[in-house]
């Protein structure tokens, strides 16, 4: 009962220190976030435009498909903040509610495409030889294509729409999401509580989910913030060029492709459209960036 007893203590004692160290940890990296002037930047310019996309009706009194042609291309001014477009519809309100299309559809591309890298990297990294060959070969095929010229091509097969778009840019994502994991994964399973995992009779299975993954999560998280700008960027350009979402449904790229008829008569068509999509590339880069840095442990005092 003595030993019991201790054995428990000591165990309780352990958690214990545990937990500290993981809270002293984040707390860490919470502070050099912080201390990242232009990641926090970032964050202020990510965080504004995830407020004004997901409540979009607390910002604008319009609708973004009500159409008013006896207001068509009307210039900035205090009713229509941005003008109206051709149709004589709000840009601002069209603007908003196009980025909360925009910023779903590349929400769910990075979702597909780093669950299936996930799994695919976890698996190769962890088992190696003709598994990690096969995945590898694979993974090699899919990027000797370009990663635009494979969503054309998908994008194309599948139709238009917010999902199949999702899911055409989300294949050109699926090689790099397996590389980084496949390295993380190699680099991870040699360690010690690894080693020890199997000695215990731990199941494969039961090591990656479990030891392996969620020593993981740095640099996914880190590598799915930063992919987020360049999906956006890639919904914007198949949009633009006929083959991603479409009206009347708003999106950044479509009504950019609306516009590009009008650019020397009317610039606030296509000049506010492009500023969103650079403001959002901007800040998610800048955060993501500032992310990297704040997990990268070599940085640690």
């Amino acid at each position: 009962m003595l030993f019991l007893t201790r054995r428990r203590k000591k165990e309780y004692v352990e958690t214990l220190e545990n937990m500290t160290r993981k809270r002293s940890q984040w707390r860490d990296i919470l502070g050099r976030l912080v201390r990242n002037r232009l990641g926090m930047v970032g964050l202020v310019i990510v965080g504004a435009l995830v407020i004004l996309v997901l409540f979009p009706s607390l910002f604008t009194k319009y609708s973004y498909y009500t159409q008013s042609f006896e207001n068509r291309f009307l210039l900035p001014s205090w009713q229509h903040i941005m003008g109206t477009d051709n149709f004589g519809r709000d840009l601002w309100t069209r603007l908003l509610y196009g980025g909360r299309i925009s910023m779903m559809v590349a929400l769910l591309a990075v979702c597909i495409s780093f669950s299936i890298g996930l799994v695919l990297g976890a698996v190769a990294g962890y088992f190696g030889g003709k598994t990690d060959l096969i995945v590898t070969r694979i993974v090699d095929i899919i990027m000797a294509i370009p990663g635009l010229l494979l969503a054309i091509a998908v994008s194309a097969a599948l139709g238009s729409g917010p999902v199949n778009t999702a899911l055409a840019i989300s294949i050109s994502g699926i090689p790099y999401g397996t590389r980084m994991m496949r390295s993380t994964v190699m680099a991870i399973k040699g360690n010690e509580f690894v080693e020890a995992a199997r000695a215990t009779g731990s199941r494969h299975r039961r090591a990656i989910f479990k030891h392996i993954l969620p020593n993981t999560i740095a640099p996914l998280l880190v590598s799915s913030t930063l992919a987020i700008g360049g999906n956006i960027m890639a919904i914007s350009g198949l949009s633009f060029i006929g083959l991603g979402v479409q009206p009347p449904i708003p999106e950044w790229g479509s009504i950019l492709a609306s516009g590009r008829e009008y650019i020397r008569d009317f610039y606030p068509i296509i000049v506010f459209p492009s500023l969103f999509i650079v403001l959002t590339l901007f800040g998610f880069n800048l955060f993501g960036d500032a992310l990297r840095d704040a997990l990268d442990p070599r940085l640690r005092d």
